[in-house]
This record gives C-alpha cells, sequence and structure tokens, in this order.
C-alpha cells in the first residue's frame, strides 16, 4: 500500500526532502496535494482531530500520521532499512538531519528576514543584510560541520557506502542552494569535497536518476524555500 504525502503542490519545499528519500527507498507514494489539489489538502488536515500536524508536509499511513520532514524521515528509514544497523548510528544521523533542518531554516529567512507574511520587496534590505551574513559566516559554518561528519566513514554517504536519508537531504540542500546563491556555491563548493561527492553520490541512485529525470521532480521556484534573488548573491 502505498503512502500519503501531503504538501504544497506547487513548490519543493521540505516536502522534497520526504520525496527524495521514497524515490532512493522505490517507497510507493501518492503525493496528494499534487493529484487532488490544495483545497484537498486544506480540508485533509482541517479535518483530523487530536495531535495533529502543525503544517505540511505529513505522511499517512492508514489510522498513523506523522509530521515534520526530520521526523518523518527517521521513521521510514526504520521501517525501510535506510537508516544505520545500530542505535549509536541512527542518533547521529539524526543529529544530522536536524542539522540540516536548521540550515534550511537559515537559508529561507535571507529572503523573508523580518516575517513570513511580508513580500520581499518590504524586507528588501533587512534581506540584504541576512544574505550577507548566511553566505559568507553560516553557509561555511555548516559546510565544515557535514565535511567533517561525512570524513568519519569510508565512502561517499554519511554511513559510508550504505546510503541514509541524510545524504538524500545532503543533496537536496546543495542542488537548492545552488539555484539559490549560485554565485556563492560556485566560489565554495571546492572546500567541501566530501559533501559535493556525497550529493554527487546521491545523484547516481538509480531511484534517484529516474526521479530527476521525471515530472514528478517540481523544478525550483520563486515559491519554494530556495529562491534565487539575485540581490542576495554574491561570491
Amino acid at each position: 500500500m502505498a503512502y500519503d504525502l501531503w504538501y504544497w503542490p506547487g513548490i519543493q519545499g521540505r516536502g522534497e526532502f520526504v520525496r527524495l528519500a521514497l524515490e532512493a527507498a522505490g517507497v510507493p507514494y501518492r503525493d496528494r496535494a499534487r493529484t487532488d489539489g490544495v483545497d484537498a489538502l486544506v480540508d485533509d488536515l482541517d479535518a483530523r482531530s487530536g495531535i495533529r500536524p502543525y503544517a505540511p508536509p505529513y505522511l499517512v499511513d492508514g489510522d498513523m500520521c506523522i509530521a515534520q520532514a526530520a521526523h518523518i524521515l527517521t521513521w521510514l528509514a526504520d521501517r525501510h532499512g535506510f537508516g544505520a544497523d545500530d542505535e549509536r548510528s541512527n542518533l547521529q544521523l539524526i543529529m544530522l538531519q536536524l542539522t540540516v533542518t536548521d540550515i534550511v531554516a537559515e537559508a529561507h529567512d535571507t529572503h523573508h528576514p523580518i516575517a513570513g507574511d511580508l513580500y520581499f520587496e518590504d524586507q528588501k534590505d533587512a534581506a540584504v543584510r541576512a544574505a550577507e551574513n548566511f553566505r559568507e559566516q553560516r553557509m561555511p559554518k555548516y559546510f565544515r560541520y557535514f565535511e567533517d561528519a561525512l570524513s568519519a566513514n569510508d565512502g561517499p554517504f554519511a554511513l559510508g557506502e550504505r546510503w541514509s536519508h541524510v545524504d538524500t537531504s545532503f543533496f537536496q540542500l546543495v542542488e537548492g542552494l545552488r539555484y539559490a546563491f549560485p554565485i556563492r556555491m560556485t566560489a565554495i563548493e571546492g572546500d567541501y569535497p566530501r559533501l559535493i561527492a556525497c550529493r554527487d553520490a546521491v545523484a547516481e541512485l538509480k531511484g534517484i536518476k529516474s526521479y530527476l529525470a521525471s515530472e514528478r521532480r517540481i523544478a525550483f521556484n520563486e515559491d519554494g524555500i530556495f529562491r534565487h534573488n539575485p540581490e542576495l548573491d554574491a561570491a
């Protein structure tokens, strides 16, 4: 039986981190809002009771509903074998996944540093300052951390020769930042060969190659987390 993945239909967003892991593992899922529309997503979320998701993405399997991308990925990894084989390593993967969540949030805040419901033009000056700090200070700090983590085992992935949900998330992080900050990424990618090698290895996974070549992969656009505003990019 296929999972139901609920996320906004016109963007990659946080839902893409879940999609990539499902595609890499060959796990069936239905991207419900893309087939049924955004109104169906809103109706489904509103109809849920008890402790329900705050927002998409969320994954439904029968009566089970789980939200938050890092939480979903950890649960899927345990069920479908793309996590680690021991508790210590799994906790380390969770730690890395949550750190990816942190940098993704910071990337989003470069174009909406004051409020998410304000237009970019209404906070452009603050965005320019936020993006400068993100490019010059935060990106290298996060990348050094991920580079060190990838050096812990032999192989291109966080676990070594075997991919995990962290690796598909590294892939999406690199792709998203290449889209949002192409000048900056061109300038610094060479300093982080393990992170880029991990990205390249994920791109060669059979399920990912098929997904990237399909219409299921939504193109980056200016409504998602990673947005390209030329005013915010520099080497």
